[in-house]
């Protein structure tokens, strides 16, 4: 018996071979083609006008032209766009943790009559497309005065994470033992106490994950940043841009610029980071 499986399994090892290889090959061509854009992308802000034009989309600069990122961060303003970005994305992620993780302990930890419907609102919110709120939005914040102030773009992102965030953190507070937090309410524990010396150490690594994938959509955000905000002094690295496109000349160079330092804070935390992406939303969907 021991000798017909091991012949069996033989018999296939090869075949399991080339399906493995043919698997790795079609894996290999599929992440070429996903990189490419980015080296296209380098290979654009190392080029003047006339490489853009005159060239082969897919030639080499003959001469690159590192000053194209100089004039972009200083004689285009990205420097300033790129704090801007920073400190927007870095308010709204800590104000969507804060508030994502009042609201799930609420729903998951605490007994109260109208849970069901706030958990219902939270996800139609989710399904509510972005560019149908747009009139509204901006309707508002100029009644309150917020156009052109970056409280408006911080309550937007704020307002539009909050729902995906809850649904993450929802299936990871499930998950956690109450006995814990039985415990600490036995030895006369307050409920604040439960909540910030607790529960919201032990969801740490969802917190992390969470805050990521805010991040990520808060920094490549461009349709809330055009549509609130008009000031150069308020505008994000993605709107910027925007500054190197003349009605007579446009500087390519300068554009794939500052698409490239847009693009490195994103992918250098994705590079080091996407482990805890994947092992959040695994241990967010695990009861037990």
């Amino acid at each position: 018996m021991k000798g017909q499986i091991r012949s069996t399994s033989d018999h296939h090892s090869p075949l399991r071979r080339i399906g493995m290889g043919i698997l790795y090959f079609i894996l290999v061509i599929v992440a070429l083609v996903q990189l490419y854009p980015l080296v296209w992308l380098f290979q654009l802000s190392l080029k003047t006008n006339q490489e853009v034009f005159g060239m082969s989309p897919f030639a080499l600069p003959k001469s690159p032209r590192w000053e194209n990122y100089i004039n972009a961060w200083f004689d285009g303003g990205i420097n300033h766009y790129f704090f801007n970005s920073v400190w927007y994305t870095v308010v709204a992620v800590l104000l969507t943790l804060i508030l994502a993780s009042f609201v799930t302990f609420a729903l998951t930890r605490m007994e109260w009559k109208l849970k069901g419907i706030v958990l219902a609102l939270f996800m139609v919110a989710y399904m509510i497309p972005l560019h149908s709120t747009l009139i509204p939005l901006f309707n508002i914040y100029n009644k309150i005065n917020l156009i052109n102030n970056p409280i408006s773009i911080i309550l937007s992102y704020t307002t539009f994470n909050l729902p995906i965030t809850i649904m993450i953190l929802l299936g990871f507070y499930q998950s956690l033992p109450r006995e814990i937090e039985e415990a600490a309410i036995m030895d006369g524990c307050s409920i604040h106490r439960i909540f910030f010396q607790i529960t919201l150490p032990m969801t740490a690594p969802v917190l992390s994950t969470t805050a990521i994938i805010n991040m990520i959509y808060n920094w490549n955000e461009f349709v809330f940043v055009n549509t609130f905000i008009s000031s150069e002094k308020w505008k994000t690295i993605t709107v910027g841009v925007n500054n190197f496109v003349g009605q007579y000349l446009t500087d390519w160079g300068a554009i794939g610029a500052t698409l490239v330092i847009s693009v490195l804070p994103i992918l250098i935390v994705y590079l080091f980071l996407s482990d805890r992406i994947i092992e959040g939303l695994v241990a967010g969907s695990v009861k037990g």
